[in-house]
């Protein structure tokens, strides 16, 4: 199912504030994200219709398996993305805004390579000079 980037970026948050055993609200995230509360509301409520999110009678959101699929998938880019830039010599705040917007653009095919590529570096197969 395609996702936007917008649902991505709200899955993504939950996921990170969940962490640790963390109870995420829409506070939370409107918090988090700086997005005004009804705002927040209507995205939780679509996350929901599409089975992305549960919400509790509590106002406590949870991620569904395909919600969890999305952030972590998410996540991993961010995380990979971002370490790849500040190795590269990228400031870490620049880094990280860098990697919040190449993760949603990013097609599979190169995000795989790229992770290939970062992992066999990781392991020795290219050698420095």
């Amino acid at each position: 199912m395609k996702t936007y980037e917008s649902a991505e970026n709200y899955l993504e948050t939950i996921l990170m504030l969940g962490q640790n055993g963390g109870r995420v609200r829409s506070i939370d995230i409107a918090n988090e994200l700086g997005y005004s509360k009804p705002s927040v509301s209507i995205a939780m409520k679509s996350l929901r219709e599409k089975g992305f999110i549960d919400i509790d009678s509590s106002g406590y959101i949870a991620l569904t398996a395909d919600g969890r699929r999305i952030a972590e998938s998410m996540y991993e880019r961010h995380v990979l993305i971002a370490d790849w830039l500040i190795f590269l010599g990228v400031d870490k705040k620049v880094a990280v805004n860098d990697a919040c917007k190449i993760e949603h653009a990013l097609s599979e095919q190169s995000f795989t390579a790229i992770k290939k590529h970062i992992g066999e570096w990781r392991s020795g197969i290219y050698k420095k000079k």
